[in-house]
């Protein structure tokens, strides 16, 4: 249906000896771009895990490195369902910097499961109307 875009700052201490953004921060772009994400549903992850004991747990994180960001770069992040299970969903990510050139993709798996049984958990599926907005199969 549709992606949530938006943007990330680069910090002096995003870069790396190398004199680019060290790829430990593409990870911390990538949970940034998941709440963001399940946030623009009209959910949150404190009212999941208190409210109806869903924890959404990483259980795969792919990164593809294109091109390198640097501190003058602004980053055009873009994230969205890829596909959408009983338990389970994969998010995609896009990050793009000013020129609209893919400097980086990546995949995340995720696994919702029972706060109280730590086990996989049907309970998520209540909320597939929220999940399907911002579902774009390929």
């Amino acid at each position: 249906m549709q992606k949530l875009k938006f943007t990330e700052p680069i910090y002096t201490y995003h870069i790396d000896f190398v004199g680019h953004v060290n790829n430990i921060i593409y990870v911390q772009w990538l949970e940034n771009a998941r709440v963001k994400l399940i946030e623009a549903m009209g959910l949150s992850i404190d009212d999941l895990a208190a409210e109806h004991d869903i924890l959404p747990i990483i259980t795969e994180t792919t990164i593809q490195y294109k091109k390198p960001f640097f501190l003058k770069n602004k980053v055009q992040v873009e994230v969205w369902v890829s596909e959408l299970f009983n338990v389970s969903a994969n998010f995609k990510f896009r990050f793009l910097n000013e020129n609209g050139d893919v400097c980086s993709t990546a995949q995340q798996k995720v696994l919702f499961i029972d706060k109280a049984t730590q086990r996989p958990s049907r309970k998520i599926v209540k909320f597939k109307s929220n999940f399907e907005t911002y579902l774009l199969t390929e």
